[in-house]
C-alpha cells in the first residue's frame, strides 16, 4: 500500500497556494488597549441587551428567519429604500465573499483598489478569480481613467477609504458607476462617520451595490451582521448563492435593537468623530502628515525626534507602543502603507494614553 500524501495536497491547486487574510492582533490576556481592528470602543445601544435577554430561550431551538425579512425591511427603511432592495448577510464579509462567488471567475475578472481591504485578494485567491489591482496614489485622488478601462466584471471599491479614512464625492462615484461596464461595491463599512453616502445612487443604476457593516457604528462586531443595498435582480442573485440560514436568531434580534435606536448611534458616533478629529490635529501638530479621516481610524506618518519618516520609524512606533500595551496596525511592504500606522479611534482614556506614549517614544528616540 502506498504511502498517503499529505491532506493539505486533497485541496484544489489554487487554494494550496492561498494566504489567509490576517486579522489585527487579538490578545489573549488582559490589559491592552485595543486600537487595530477599527471597533467601536463605546457599548451598543443598551436596547440590545434587553432585546438579546427577551430572545434567549425556547426559540433558539428553531431555526431563524432564513432572508432576515425584518431585518431588511429596517435596514431598508432606514436608508429611504424599498426593502426589495435589501439583502442582509454574516457580517458585510459574508456579502463581499457571495458577490465574489456570485460575479467572478478566472475569466471574469475582479479588480480593487491599493490601499484597500485586505479581504478582497484573499475573496478572490478563494473563487480562482483572475485579479486587477488599481494602485492610488499618495495623493488618494480617485484614479477614474485606470478603474473604468480595467478589464474587470466585479469591482470592489472602499468609500471611505481603508486604512486612510479618505473620503471620496457622489460625483466621482456617480461617474464611476456609470462608466464601468460590470457590477460597483462600494463597501461603505464606515458610511455613519463620513460626509456623505452613495444611497442617493441606487436609484439611477442597476449595477450598484452598497454593503454595510453593523461592527462599526453600531458596536455589534461580536454579532457579525451586514446588509446590501442594490437592485432586487443583484438581491435575487445573492439569495441563490448565501447559505440557506446565513444569518442567526440572536443576530437578527440584535440588529432590529440597533437601527431602532438611531438616537443612541448618532451621539456615539458624534462623539468617535469629535475624538478623531481632535486627535488628527495633535498629530499634525508633532509635524506628521495625517490624511483627512471620514472613518473611525486615524493613518498617520509618524516622524521621530529628529523629523524623519519612514518605514523604519513606523516599525519603531508601532514596536514601541506595543511594549506600552497599545495596539495599532501596521502594514509592511508597500510604499503607500509601510510608512504609515492605523490607529482605530479608541475612546477619552485609550486615547490619552496613546498619545502619553508617543510622547514617551518621542523623547526615547
Amino acid at each position: 500500500m502506498s504511502e498517503r500524501k499529505p491532506v493539505s495536497e486533497y485541496a484544489q491547486p489554487h487554494i494550496q497556494t492561498l494566504r489567509a487574510y490576517t486579522p489585527g492582533f487579538q490578545p489573549k490576556e488582559s490589559g491592552w488597549i485595543k486600537l487595530n481592528t477599527n471597533e467601536n470602543p463605546y457599548p451598543p445601544s443598551p436596547k440590545v441587551e434587553e432585546a438579546l435577554k427577551d430572545a434567549v430561550g425556547p426559540s433558539l431551538r428553531l431555526y431563524p428567519d432564513p432572508t432576515s425579512a425584518a431585518l431588511r425591511e429596517a435596514v431598508a427603511r432606514i436608508n429611504g429604500v424599498d426593502s426589495s432592495c435589501a439583502f442582509i448577510g454574516n457580517g458585510s464579509d459574508d456579502i463581499l465573499n457571495l458577490l465574489t462567488r456570485a460575479f467572478s471567475d478566472s475569466a471574469r475578472f475582479a479588480g480593487y483598489t491599493f490601499p484597500s481591504y485586505s479581504l478582497y485578494p484573499v475573496l478572490c485567491g478563494i473563487q480562482n478569480s483572475g485579479i486587477v489591482e488599481i494602485p492610488f496614489g499618495r495623493s488618494m485622488v480617485l484614479p477614474l481613467e485606470p478603474l473604468l478601462d480595467c478589464d474587470a466584471r466585479i469591482l470592489f471599491f472602499t468609500s471611505p477609504n481603508a486604512p486612510t479614512g479618505v473620503g471620496f464625492s457622489n460625483d466621482d462615484l456617480r461617474t464611476l458607476v456609470a462608466g464601468f461596464d460590470g457590477i460597483v461595491v462600494i463597501d461603505e463599512a464606515y458610511a455613519d462617520f463620513a460626509k456623505e453616502t452613495a444611497v442617493e445612487l441606487l436609484s439611477d443604476f442597476d449595477n450598484l451595490v452598497i454593503t454595510r457593516t453593523f461592527s462599526k457604528s453600531y458596536s455589534l462586531a461580536g454579532m457579525r451582521i451586514g446588509y446590501a443595498l442594490t437592485h432586487p435582480d443583484v438581491v435575487e442573485v445573492l439569495d441563490k448563492v448565501r447559505d440557506s440560514y446565513n444569518v442567526g436568531r440572536l443576530a437578527q434580534v440584535a440588529g432590529l435593537a440597533a437601527v431602532a435606536d438611531q438616537s443612541y448611534l448618532k451621539a456615539i458616533v458624534g462623539k468617535i468623530k469629535q475624538t478623531r478629529d481632535h486627535y488628527v490635529q495633535e498629530l499634525r501638530d508633532l509635524g506628521w502628515f495625517v490624511y483627512d479621516s471620514q472613518a473611525n481610524l486615524i493613518f498617520a506618518e509618524p516622524k521621530d525626534a529628529k523629523g524623519y519618516s519612514g518605514p523604519e520609524v513606523a516599525q519603531s512606533l508601532f514596536e514601541f507602543l506595543k511594549s506600552e500595551k497599545i495596539l495599532v496596525r501596521y502594514f509592511a511592504g508597500h510604499a503607500l502603507t509601510d510608512t504609515f500606522l492605523r490607529i482605530s479611534v479608541g475612546d477619552d482614556d485609550q486615547m490619552l494614553a496613546l498619545s502619553e506614549s508617543i510622547q514617551k517614544w518621542l523623547k526615547n528616540e
